[in-house]
């Protein structure tokens, strides 16, 4: 395993769509395994490849329950809404007012390519939903209500 280097917000690969992965090898293995590295090293609760300079449909999410890898994931169903502050590892100390879907549920392939489905709700509905945003290009900052002042966030 290895620490990788997380893009700025400003880096143009984090705009662009990730390709769907259709290996599920050891070149794989060892991307989920250096995200999650990097990931926990970062304090973060969620990684997407393209933050790491890799356009595959890879995330790596883990809110506190243990490790979640999802390989090219698809959000089949959502339920209720949330709002809430949001930050991410590429823009660090900048947060966001973010409206999300209270409960999702992915569909999901495992890093065998064996197909599964997972439900969260409240923080990792939120996390899933924002990973899943950088696998097509899009931050938070484009869907937030408004960024947050540093002293906001204890109220959000």
């Amino acid at each position: 395993m290895a620490l990788r280097n997380i893009l700025n917000e400003d880096e143009e690969l984090l705009r662009k769509t990730s390709r769907e992965v259709v290996n599920f090898d050891r070149r794989l293995w060892d991307l989920l395994d250096d995200m999650a590295e990097t990931m926990y090293e970062a304090n973060g609760a969620g990684l997407a490849a393209p933050q790491v300079g890799v356009l595959r449909r890879a995330v790596v999410v883990d809110v506190g329950d243990g490790l979640i890898e999802l390989i090219n994931p698809e959000i089949v169903s959502k339920k209720g809404k949330q709002t809430g502050s949001e930050g991410c590892l590429s823009s660090p100390g900048k947060y966001g007012l973010v409206t999300r879907p209270m409960k999702v549920k992915v569909k999901a392939f495992d890093r065998n390519g064996k197909p599964f489905t997972v439900e969260g709700s409240e923080l990792l509905a939120r996390a899933f939903c924002h990973e899943i945003d950088h696998l097509n290009g899009v931050l938070f900052q484009d869907l937030a209500e408004r960024m947050l002042d540093p002293d906001e966030l204890e109220e959000a």
